[in-house]
């Protein structure tokens, strides 16, 4: 199957606002947001550069591609008035093409006291007390580079407790699920619109063995039966989680945690006024660049 990956460079301000236009046409609404990285020299992390991000999409070419593309091109004219933002890249590759060319940039990336993401395709000797989670994302979006995922993982360390139920809203990959199930979480939803996404995560479930905990759906809020849970994230985007906010409280157990990530500095208090309103209590809120990652609390 070939794909067009459509792309441009924006300011972090308009990350969401180029986002919001390519979900419209992209497969599946599937985007990435590309931080510029500089690895840290022993490989144990990455600082974010003072650089424009790359926000990338991909359209399958089908017999309206053309027309997605043009529309694309006309929507991102008039978002340049209003922000900087460049004109429109359009590149044509096999689906193989995509999969393997960025992975000699993808490497161990240890995350928060313990996490430890592993590319499925690099060699690792784990030192007591990591916490591994094996990870091929495919065409998903989900590596552990993005601040957004970064923080998520790192809330999910302090939050997920033994035997605790997980909700994972929007999951791509598949690795916020992954890792709540390394942490001990009994039960794992996680639940993705993206069909390809949704093949990512099932194939990263079995490559952890993981498949009698966590249990991917392709589909979003509101779940089909009623179901509460101790501990919900969602790393998807402001407007979004907006949208969701009484879908996300609902399924939040009494005493229960909700993580929300993938939240433009501007948009944040925005996101927090939203789930306040559905009932949701601050309890903490994380600050990386330009991206806020919220954790909130339903009262007992």
């Amino acid at each position: 199957m070939y794909w067009l990956e459509v792309s441009v460079q924006a300011d972090r301000e308009a990350a969401e606002a180029v986002s919001g236009i390519f979900a419209e046409y992209a497969y599946a609404g599937g985007v990435a947001i590309d931080e510029s990285i500089e690895p840290s020299p022993d490989g144990d992390g990455f600082s974010y550069l003072d650089k424009p991000v790359t926000i990338k999409a991909y359209i399958p070419v089908d017999d309206q591609a053309g027309e997605k593309i043009e529309n694309l091109r006309l929507a991102l004219d008039h978002l340049s008035f209003l922000r900087p933002v460049t004109p429109l890249t359009v590149r044509r590759l096999a689906e193989e093409d995509w999969e393997n060319a960025w992975k000699e940039h993808y490497h161990v990336l240890h995350v928060g006291r313990h996490l430890v993401i592993v590319p499925s395709w690099r060699e690792h000797s784990p030192q007591d007390g990591d916490v591994i989670i094996r990870l091929d994302p495919g065409m998903a979006f989900g590596t552990g580079l993005h601040p957004t995922t970064r923080c998520c993982l790192q809330r999910l360390e302090d939050t997920v407790q033994p035997g605790m139920s997980v909700l994972d809203v929007g999951t791509g990959s598949g690795i916020l699920a992954l890792a709540a199930a390394r942490l001990g979480a009994a039960t794992v939803l996680a639940v993705e619109t993206d069909p390809v996404a949704v093949k990512a995560a099932r194939s990263n479930v079995d490559l952890n063995g993981l498949a009698q905990v966590i249990t991917i759906r392709e589909g979003s809020l509101p779940l089909p039966e009623p179901a509460t849970f101790d501990v919900v994230v969602a790393n998807i985007i402001a407007r979004v989680i907006v949208e969701l906010a009484r879908p996300l409280a609902a399924v939040v157990r009494p005493g229960g945690i909700l993580v929300a990530s993938g939240i433009i500095v501007d948009r944040a208090a925005m996101v927090e006024q939203s789930l306040h309103q559905a009932g949701l209590q601050l309890v903490q809120r994380d600050i990386n660049g330009d991206w806020v990652t919220l954790s909130l609390a339903k009262s007992s």
